[in-house]
């Protein structure tokens, strides 16, 4: 069994799809590795490190060929995969749904391409879940990113010159890069309070210490969907948000909006009428900006200033924190694979469960029926 481990070539992308950790743990498995010269540079990992692991290195075509398994942190470029074995495993994050002419090209290079984004949300899957694994880290950098814009100090501060007031910060949408956006802003001293269309969260808000601000006895605010992600909310809902979150966003110092529904444009949070609400120097982190954006008037890779607020859109936020996201991703794919690794086939056998949830294409063809309805 031969695993290839390639050099991201999406723009902006610095994290590594395995380490010389996860490497060493593939070869204690029995499977070989190749990897690619300089996947590891822009995760800070030298090719000696995954020499000394046990891997061997070169160029794109000789770590491809003969492969079994490529492993990638986003989907690579099909016109980039020369002499790719038929039947080769694709595993990576694949952006199905905003990719769906590279999952047909998947499907004609007789490619077994495995979304590892379309990991069932199930107690034996979290291990193997990529989602929450980068989203902890984007919520944390989140803040951080935040705290680089803002022109104060998170903490309250009692000094003999005078005090300075704790910064007000407002998280939207508390999956887990708004879970720990909440933890991250809290340490820094700032006075958090957050909100989601998910009741089951309040508890959640409550227990790091921040303020729940929510809409009560409107319909819409159960809106959590299969597997604990969101779902759309009812028009009702909507309309008493707005008009909660206007009142309460014009207080804030920072807000951090973290919501996104699988497969859907993000939804739109803040409007251009409630950011000009806010006080001047105010900063807004938008972390859907690439799936739509939750704020009007952010854009993608840049910080933009709008009536005197800045609104932060980093692209690839994980990214951002290459070592540390590389480290957690190659983990997951690790966990995955290992856990269906059959000694006697000396290789990853899926079951149905998780095999039919993350497998999009197969035998020529695409086959997930999420790609097909």
């Amino acid at each position: 069994m031969r695993i290839a481990v390639l050099k991201e070539a999406a723009a902006g992308e610095r994290r590594v799809s395995a380490t010389p950790e996860t490497v060493k743990k593939f070869i204690g498995l029995g499977a070989t590795v190749a990897v690619e010269a300089g996947a590891g540079e822009t995760a800070s990992i030298a090719d000696q490190g995954y020499v000394d692991a046990g891997a061997t290195l070169g160029g794109r075509a000789e770590t491809l060929a003969d492969a079994d398994i490529v492993l990638g942190v986003q989907g690579p470029d099909p016109d980039q995969l020369p002499g790719l074995k038929q039947g080769a495993w694709i595993v990576a994050g694949l952006n199905p749904f905003a990719e769906r002419g590279r999952v047909d090209r998947y499907a004609e290079l007789g490619a077994e391409a495995l979304a590892m984004e379309f990991m069932p949300r199930i107690t034996r899957a979290q291990s193997m879940d990529i989602l929450s694994s980068q989203s902890n880290l984007a919520g944390y950098k989140a803040v951080l990113d935040a705290a680089a814009e803002y022109g104060r100090a998170f903490p309250m501060m009692m000094t003999a010159a005078g005090t300075v007031s704790a910064a007000k910060v407002f998280v939207m949408g508390v999956g887990v890069a708004g879970l720990q956006a909440i933890a991250t802003a809290r340490r820094l001293g700032a006075q958090v309070s957050a909100t989601d269309v998910r009741a089951a969260t309040k508890e959640q808000i409550q227990s790091l210490g921040a303020k729940p601000i929510f809409v009560e006895n409107v319909k819409g605010i159960e809106g959590e969907g299969t597997g604990g992600y969101a779902t759309e909310m009812s028009d009702e809902y909507k309309a008493a948000q707005a008009e909660l979150v206007s009142s309460h966003i014009a207080k804030q110092d920072i807000v951090i909006t973290t919501a996104l529904i699988p497969g859907r444009p993000a939804p739109r949070l803040i409007s251009d009428a409630q950011i000009a609400s806010m006080k001047p120097g105010s900063v807004i982190v938008d972390l859907a900006v690439e799936a739509g954006g939750n704020v009007e008037g952010a854009v993608a890779g840049e910080v933009v200033t709008i009536h005197g607020v800045k609104i932060v859109g980093h692209r690839n936020v994980p990214s951002r924190l290459a070592a540390d996201s590389s480290a957690l991703f190659a983990r997951n794919l690790f966990n995955f694979l290992s856990a269906f690794w059959d000694k006697e086939a000396g290789k990853p056998v899926l079951d149905e469960e998780i095999g039919n949830a993350i497998r999009l294409t197969q035998d020529g063809k695409v086959v997930h029926e999420r790609l097909l309805g």
